[in-house]
């Protein structure tokens, strides 16, 4: 297929968000002594994630800003505590923030799989997460030195899966839209929004969701199942 430029989404494709995120709420749930107003973590986690989601959802499609993401989905979980103060929200956010930068776990065969690509690809991270985060986390994981550039929604002013940010990947990179592919795990920020762009998409797609309106270019369980392919 020619492909020379991939672009890889970061968060849940190659940096374990879920469970390097959770690891950091349940931190900040001991130390903030949230197990006072919440029965169990487990309770606290099942309310957070759903509702983190849908802002994340909201986000990308220009319904709420930035500010509105990082403060609702925390107030979401203070307001049942009686706690409504904008100023130690946005406090326990740079906490929750930073301790997620000090987290390294992978998805399975994240290493593996940028070691086998390095030699015959141009590689660039396409993500909408937040810029002070970002670098860091492939800094401390291991990632950054398998990638040229990162490229972030915020420092484009757009998020996917907008087309602009696309666009402006492949100007960027000097990239032609035949000759790269879009790898990620969101069906709708990754594999939709580069398929609306005529890039190539790679699903990845753990749980075998159903795929919705048309068949992308790869679809595959696992990091591993790529070098079969590429």
């Amino acid at each position: 297929m020619g492909y020379k430029s991939l672009f890889f989404d970061l968060d849940d494709t190659l940096w374990d968000t879920y469970h390097n995120n959770k690891e950091c709420l349940e931190e900040i749930y001991v130390d903030y002594q949230f197990d006072r107003h919440y029965d169990s973590f487990e309770m606290f986690f099942a309310r957070y994630m759903p509702h983190n989601l849908k802002l994340w959802e909201q986000y990308r499609n220009h319904e709420i800003d930035r500010q509105t993401l990082i403060l609702e989905r925390l107030l979401y979980m203070l307001r049942p505590m009686g706690i409504n103060d904008v100023d130690f929200t946005l406090k326990l956010n740079r906490d929750f923030l930073e301790r997620t930068t000090r987290k390294t776990r992978l998805v399975p065969g994240a290493i593996e799989l940028l070691e086998y690509l390095r030699p015959f690809y141009r590689m660039f991270i396409l993500s909408n997460g937040f810029r002070e985060v970002q670098q860091l986390k492939m800094e401390n994981s291991g990632l950054a030195p398998y990638f040229e550039r990162l490229i972030l929604s915020e420092d484009v002013g757009i998020q996917k899966p907008h087309r602009e940010i696309f666009d402006y990947a492949l100007r960027c990179t000097n990239s032609r839209r035949h000759e790269s592919l879009m790898i990620g795990d969101s069906w709708e920020a990754d594999i939709e929004g580069s398929y609306r762009s005529k890039i190539d998409q790679l699903w990845l797609n753990p749980e075998r969701l159903p795929i919705h309106g048309f068949v992308p270019t790869f679809n595959v369980r696992s990091l591993a199942e790529i070098q079969g392919l590429l």
